[in-house]
């Protein structure tokens, strides 16, 4: 990794340790930590395997469901919550990816969208999930037996340290030489077939290891919010994640955490914004932006896709490597 990109996440590692201490609310930015993790999982699949699924909300969300078994039910402590969203993420993953793996394009997306429609069925029917209700009531219990998480301090920085790991995993997985395998299947997959490499099997590989990192993800959102509800198993929030990758831009690292803040803050803020606007403006109609964040947030995503082809940090990175270079 260049010495440039080590600095800027080491500028941002320290505004995330300083940010409960600013006055940003820790129950919103540990939101924005466990989508920024979903966003980057998915990235890894799409952005450097060229792999589009429409089906990782099934790994978002039963692995919630599982963690909150596994805490609520069983009352076992928080980190076999999230071993138990992590595992079950995996296996999900590598059902999903030995029934679809071996097909491309848009049969490949249809595919994991049928196959996670069928998880959110489950979901609805099985009788320890709730169905519509869901499984509320999540304690987030002690670390290790030991350390209470129920301050939304100690909890931020249990967040931080389990995504800032999960992230410098991807970060490892890409520049590891599986990493560099993986791009050669985006940009030429029959070229790395002659090359002697197993194709599919380095597919689903990533798809497993993308999979069971959404799991994390979907386990430690339901401890922050003490919910796991058939909204983080249904195809809208693929959908949502896939904004995200493409806001941010596919394919970058940093890309996947940009949008995911920003479509957490719009889905949180934009209510607050709007009556801020109307204020300074007299204009009442911007009090009605809180209902209408579908709009806001497709608008904003229609306008990026037409002005950022490459999303926001994908056209930052752009635009810094045709500076010319200094004498």
């Amino acid at each position: 990794m260049k010495k440039s990109s080590l600095i800027l996440y080491g500028v941002l590692l320290i505004a995330l340790i300083i940010a409960p201490w600013i006055g940003v609310y820790p129950v919103f930015m540990m939101t924005v930590l466990c989508f920024a993790l979903f966003a980057s999982a998915f990235n890894l699949l799409l952005g450097y395997t060229g792999l589009l699924s429409f089906g990782h909300a099934a790994f978002f969300g039963f692995s919630a469901y599982a963690c909150a078994y596994v805490t609520r039910d069983l009352g076992l402590t928080p980190e076999f919550g999230l071993i138990a969203g992590l595992l079950t993420g995996a296996l999900l993953g590598w059902i999903f990816g030995v029934l679809a793996i071996r097909r491309l394009g848009i049969y490949f997306a249809m595919i994991t969208l049928g196959l996670a429609e069928m998880v959110h069925y489950f979901c609805l029917q099985a009788p320890f999930t709730g169905g519509e209700d869901g499984m509320q009531g999540i304690a987030r219990g002690k670390l290790l037996g030991l350390l209470s998480l129920d301050d939304d301090r100690v909890m931020y920085y249990f967040t931080l340290l389990v995504a800032a790991a999960a992230f410098a995993l991807i970060v490892r997985t890409i520049h590891s030489p599986f990493g560099q395998v993986l791009k050669g299947i985006k940009e030429n997959e029959p070229r790395t077939l002659s090359l002697g490499y197993d194709v599919n099997r380095f597919k689903l590989l990533a798809f497993v290891i993308s999979a069971a990192l959404t799991g994390l993800a979907g386990a430690l959102k339901a401890q922050v919010i003490h919910v796991a509800s058939l909204t983080d198993v249904n195809w809208p929030t693929s959908g949502l994640v896939i904004l995200m990758v493409l806001l941010g831009g596919v394919g970058t690292l940093s890309g996947p955490m940009i949008g995911a803040a920003l479509v957490v803050g719009l889905e949180n803020k934009i209510g607050d914004l709007g009556n801020l606007l109307a204020r300074l403006s007299g204009i009442d109609w911007f009090n009605t932006l809180g209902d209408n964040v579908p709009i806001v947030t497709g608008l904003i995503f229609v306008v990026c896709v037409l002005a950022f082809r490459r999303g926001i940090m994908g056209e930052a990175i752009a635009l810094f490597e045709r500076r010319p270079p200094r004498r």
